[in-house]
């Protein structure tokens, strides 16, 4: 049975469109049965693609990049299996609209897989320069191993 994972940010353009497409190309390489997915808080961007510096900084790194923005919904909480926040409101704001414990479970910070990471937000670079979103890859691609090793952990 495929395992389901999503990232969500604000607006679902920047964070994590990136944690999506990082997290994709290692459960394809380790042939894992993971669908992966992100959407947003907020409807903002609806039907957008990833920021232009979201896509830049993928592809300059090796990673893929489509991607069309969407809006988390209350009744994904059923379908996904791990719901990854990528900020501390994202967090809060998931965890305000679950409405059973079995939901609330599935909520996690992305950072929380980073055994190094002291703060558990990944910042939003959407207002700065292409500093913010290489710092914003360097923190996504830190909480990988950790993210994976629980993944692996709930596959058959």
């Amino acid at each position: 049975m495929t395992y389901r994972v999503t990232f969500v940010c604000t607006g679902n353009i920047c964070r994590s469109p990136m944690a999506e497409h990082v997290f994709r190309r290692h459960v394809e390489t380790e042939g894992l049965d993971v669908e992966v997915d992100s959407s947003g808080t907020e409807g903002w961007h609806l039907g957008a693609p990833a920021d232009h510096r979201t896509v830049r900084m993928l592809e300059r790194n090796g990673y893929t990049s489509a991607h069309q923005a969407k809006q988390f919904q209350h009744a994904w909480f059923d379908h996904y299996d791990l719901i990854i926040a990528l900020d501390e409101g994202h967090y809060r704001d998931l965890r305000a609209l679950a409405l059973e414990k079995a939901h609330l479970a599935k909520v996690r910070l992305l950072r929380s897989y980073d055994p190094q990471a002291v703060d558990l937000n990944v910042p939003d670079p959407y207002y700065g320069d292409d500093t913010g979103f290489e710092e914003c890859l360097e923190l996504v691609e830190a909480a990988m191993p950790g993210l994976l090793d629980e993944v692996r952990k709930e596959l058959p």
